[in-house]
């Protein structure tokens, strides 16, 4: 069976068209909670979002929908999305719900759950889900109607937590740090964690309206922090996005760094530092990391001159966590920003993130670009085909040839990546070389060719 709600990561969408409406939400929770109900007499679920305005609208509704199947409501108000899969795992609660469409803008909003080990559902949940969706609701009568309360200290257990993984003998101390929180869900909370462990912190996007999530700010507009650590000669700048679990970092000469760059320098840092990469109980005996079909190749090749195998999952952090389960593997992470230190939160946090680039800096006594001193990423181009009359270009005999082609000329210091958009209907073909000049040509005839086959 299809899924017809949930995407990659929950459910998303433009508030006020279906799904992303409150009456949809009421119906979502009620399903959900009757899927709970199944093997708990009594679930409870946490409740968090970010700074959207829409976020009042779906949290009532999702509330009402839970009560309504007799399940109990914690609400946490606005919360990182990996404080809201901590505190699901550090207060036994059997859900976590997050309302947040992450980097999205402020008109959009969506629905994500977690597990209670704090971290995201397979498909068979989904999919138990949109069966309930489509069977008429069970209100649960006046005996067994749920309830709600708030949790009034939900931002300080999550700093907390932030700041324990970092590690006691190390100070920030001395350190100005500018962090951009997007106008999002840190706002009041990763101002909080670097100035607690000692740093001078400036801030900015941390003034959310309900309107101005993502606008201009936060790590996917990183401009503006790039702009403010210069002007304010501060040492590093950390930019998350709207529900902050993506990092981008700057450090004090405004050279910004990815999420390829910091999952590098993370990762070497622990082989320095004599740390694992792998868990106790690892199925695979592999020292490695998890990155995706779009991790840089110049990482790959990086990694693999230190020992360390990159194994690539599909692009989503979702599947950079199956991956790593899988393997029992520790660190894994995305070129947007989402890392997973899985001996560190159960899912992808841009704080614990940021904390753990900090901490190898002060251990080395190295700043972020020498630690990175051996990477120079690959310039990547990234062209779009738009597909038209049904044709197909992956049985090509001479598109085959042509991409043979490219991929000799690379001379294996290069990738073709070519992968259909799950929202559109188009081709992406990105080309990754040495020199950028290269990748244009090689993309520009992979389309090329696709265009002959599709018209």
């Amino acid at each position: 069976m299809a899924r017809k709600y949930f995407g990659t990561d929950g459910i998303r969408g433009t508030v006020g068209r279906p799904p992303i409406t409150a009456d949809f939400a009421l119906r979502l929770a009620h399903a959900v909670g009757r899927v709970l109900r199944r093997t708990e007499s009594r679930p409870q679920v946490m409740i968090g979002k970010d700074t959207r305005v829409s976020g009042y609208m779906l949290e009532s509704a999702l509330e009402s929908g839970f009560n309504s199947a007799g399940v109990d409501v914690v609400l946490l108000g606005p919360l990182p999305t990996p404080g809201v899969a901590y505190l699901t795992r550090a207060l036994r609660a059997s859900l976590g719900v997050v309302i947040s469409a992450s980097h999205n803008p402020f008109a959009d909003n969506g629905i994500k759950f977690f597990g209670p080990h704090g971290t995201k559902l397979d498909d068979a949940w989904e999919l138990a889900v949109e069966e309930a969706l489509e069977e008429p609701p069970a209100w649960a009568d006046s005996l067994v109607i749920g309830k709600a309360r708030r949790l009034s200290d939900a931002a300080g257990r999550y700093i907390e937590f932030c700041k324990s993984t970092f590690a006691n003998a190390l100070t920030l101390r001395g350190l100005k740090i500018v962090v951009d929180a997007a106008h999002g869900a840190a706002y009041h909370i990763a101002p909080q964690v670097f100035h607690e462990l000692g740093a001078e912190v400036q801030s900015i996007g941390c003034k959310p309206d309900g309107l101005n999530i993502n606008d201009g700010v936060g790590a996917t507009h990183p401009q503006a922090l790039v702009a403010e650590v210069k002007r304010r000669g501060a040492d590093f700048g950390i930019a998350l996005d709207g529900d902050a679990d993506r990092l981008m970092m700057v450090d004090g000469n405004g050279r910004l760094y990815d999420g390829d760059e910091l999952l590098y320098l993370v990762a070497c840092a622990r082989l320095d530092a004599g740390e694992p990469l792998r868990g106790p109980d690892a199925r695979d005996p592999s020292l490695g990391v998890v990155g995706t079909q779009m991790t840089n190749m110049a990482i790959e090749l990086a990694f693999r001159r230190r020992g360390v195998e990159l194994v690539r999952a599909r692009v989503g952090d979702r599947y950079v966590l199956e991956e790593l389960d899988a393997r029992g593997w520790l660190l894994g992470g995305e070129g947007s920003g989402h890392l997973l230190a899985l001996d560190k939160h159960s899912t992808g946090d841009g704080l614990i993130s940021a904390l753990q680039v900090l901490q190898a800096c002060l251990r080395s006594g190295r700043t972020m670009a020498e630690l990175l001193g051996d990477v120079a990423l690959f310039p990547q181009t990234l062209l779009n085909v738009r597909l038209a009359g049904g044709r197909s270009w992956a049985q090509s005999a001479a598109f085959e040839s042509v991409r043979q082609e490219v991929e000799t000329e690379l001379h294996g210091e290069g990738r073709v990546l070519i992968r259909a958009s799950g929202t559109e209907p188009l081709l992406r073909v990105m080309v990754e070389a040495r020199e950028a000049g290269l990748a244009q040509r090689c993309a520009e005839r992979l389309v090329a060719a696709v265009e002959a086959e599709v018209g």
